[in-house]
C-alpha cells in the first residue's frame, strides 16, 4: 500500500510541476568571471550585498577575491564568515539579522552548499521574518521572491547554485530541514574556474562524486524528468568521467576545472527538475548526525544504493555506462553494462581516497536514521525502488565498517 500511495503521490506531484515556473540560475561562465559580479549587481539594483562565505575560504584568500572586486568598483557590502560545514538554524538567523541591520538589497553567496544554503535560509526569512526555519522548511513555502542572489561556488559539486532546496541543522536535534521552494533559485551562477584551481584533492573528489551523485539519482527518476533534464543528466556524467579524476591529479587543469563547474551546474539542474533519492535521503542523515561532509556521504552510498536497485536499474545504468564512455553500446548486456557502471563508481572512489563505508555510525542510532531517510524519501521522492524503513536499515547496515573489537 506504501508503494502504490507514493506512486499516486508523483504522479499528481508531477502534473502539478509540469504548470510551476520553473527557471535556471543564469551562467556567467570562465575564468575571471567574478569581474562581471559589480554590474550584476548594478543591473538589478542592489546597493550592497550580504556576501556570505565560510572562514575557510577566508583564509585560503578566494572570497577575498571577490570582495576585493566590490572594492574596487565603489561598492560597499557586510560580510559573513562564519557559516559551518551543515549550517544551522543560529547561522541562518545570524545572517538575516545581519542583513536587515546593515540595510543590504542582495546576496552574494561564495563557497560550497553550505554557504549558498545558509544564505537561502536567510534569504527566505528576510522576505518572511516571523517565520521559523522550522515553518519555512519543506515544499513551497517561501511564496516571496527573494532579494536579488548571486551563487559563486568555489568547488564543482553541490550544484546549490541553481537548485530550489537549503538544507538547514537543528544543533539541538541534529535533524535536518530541507527548504525547498522555486523562488530559491539564485539568480546567477557565477562559474569561474579560477576559484577552484588548487582545491585539494580530497574536496575535488568528494565535491565531483556528490556532482555524479546528482546527475545519476536525476536520471533514474521516473516521473519528474523532463527532455532538458535528462540530456543534462547525461551532459553532467559523461563531463564527470571525463575530467574529474584529471582535475583529482592535476589541481591546476583549469579546463577540467571550467568542465566541472559546468558538469555541476547541470546536474544540479537536473536533479531540481527531477528529484534525487534514497542515496540523499541516507546521506542526509549522516550530515546531520555526524557532519559528514555531503559529497563524501553521497560518493560512498552511490554505489551501494545502486547495487541494491539491481534490474530496475540495469536498462538506464546501462546508458549511462554507454555516455561515460565505459562501455560500447552494442557489447553487453544491459545488465552486464549496468554492473560496469557501478564496479566504475566504486574503482574511482578508490583511487581517489573515499572509503568503502564509515566507521563511526552507531548501532544507537539506526533507527533514527531509517525514519529520517523514510520519511524525506517517502513519499516524494520518485525512486527506482521504494525504501520501507526495513530496507533503508539493510542498506545502512551494508554502509557501516565495524571497527576492531566492537
Amino acid at each position: 500500500m506504501g508503494v502504490i500511495y507514493n506512486r499516486i503521490f508523483q504522479g499528481v506531484f508531477n502534473l502539478g510541476a509540469r504548470v510551476l515556473p520553473w527557471h535556471k540560475a543564469i551562467p556567467v561562465e570562465g575564468a575571471g568571471v567574478i569581474a562581471q559580479i559589480p554590474d550584476l549587481l548594478k543591473k538589478n539594483g542592489v546597493g550592497k550585498p550580504l556576501v556570505v562565505t565560510d572562514p575557510g575560504l577566508i583564509k585560503a584568500g578566494i572570497a577575498p577575491r571577490v570582495t576585493a572586486v566590490l572594492d574596487k568598483a565603489g561598492i560597499p557590502y557586510a560580510l559573513y564568515g562564519d557559516v559551518e560545514a551543515n549550517p544551522s538554524v543560529n547561522t541562518v538567523n545570524t545572517i538575516q539579522k545581519l542583513y536587515l541591520a546593515e540595510k543590504c538589497s542582495g546576496f552574494i553567496a561564495i563557497g560550497g552548499g553550505s554557504s549558498m544554503d545558509a544564505a537561502k535560509g536567510a534569504a527566505a526569512r528576510v522576505v518572511f521574518p516571523k517565520r521559523t526555519v522550522n515553518q519555512l522548511g519543506g515544499l513551497l513555502k517561501v511564496s516571496k521572491k527573494i532579494p536579488p542572489f548571486i551563487a559563486v561556488p568555489t568547488t564543482a559539486g553541490t550544484g546549490s547554485e541553481t537548485t530550489i532546496a537549503a538544507l538547514i541543522t537543528d544543533t539541538a536535534t541534529h535533524h535536518k530541514y530541507a527548504i525547498m521552494d522555486l523562488h530559491l533559485i539564485p539568480r546567477y551562477a557565477v562559474l569561474d574556474s579560477e576559484l577552484t584551481v588548487g582545491l585539494p584533492p580530497s574536496i575535488t573528489a568528494a565535491t565531483g562524486m556528490d556532482a555524479l551523485t546528482h546527475a545519476v539519482e536525476a536520471y533514474l527518476c521516473w516521473t519528474y524528468n523532463t527532455k532538458e533534464s535528462i540530456q543534462f543528466a547525461l551532459d553532467a556524467v559523461k563531463s564527470i568521467f571525463a575530467n574529474l579524476e584529471k582535475v583529482y591529479k592535476n589541481g591546476k587543469d583549469i579546463e577540467g576545472r571550467q568542465a566541472m563547474l559546468t558538469a555541476s551546474y547541470k546536474a544540479g539542474f537536473a536533479f531540481t527538475r527531477a528529484g534525487v533519492g534514497n542515496v540523499h535521503a541516507i546521506a542526509h542523515t549522516l550530515g546531520g548526525l555526524y557532519n559528514t561532509p555531503h559529497g563524501l556521504a553521497n560518493a560512498v552510498i552511490l554505489p551501494v544504493v545502486l547495487e541494491d536497485y539491481g534490474k530496475k536499474v540495469y536498462k538506464k545504468l546501462a546508458r549511462l555506462a554507454e555516455t561515460a564512455g565505459l562501455v560500447l553500446e552494442n557489447s553487453a548486456s544491459d545488465e552486464a553494462k549496468a554492473k560496469t557502471f557501478i564496479a566504475a563508481i566504486y574503482a574511482m572512489n578508490e583511487r581517489m581516497g573515499i572509503p568503502k563505508g564509515f566507521d563511526f555510525i552507531k548501532d544507537e542510532d539506526i533507527s533514527k536514521m531509517t525514519k529520517w531517510a523514510t520519511k524525506e524519501a517517502n513519499p516524494l521522492y520518485p525512486v527506482p525502488v521504494v525504501f520501507n524503513q526495513a530496507h533503508f536499515r539493510a542498506v545502512i547496515e551494508r554502509l557501516r565498517i565495524k571497527q576492531p573489537g566492537k
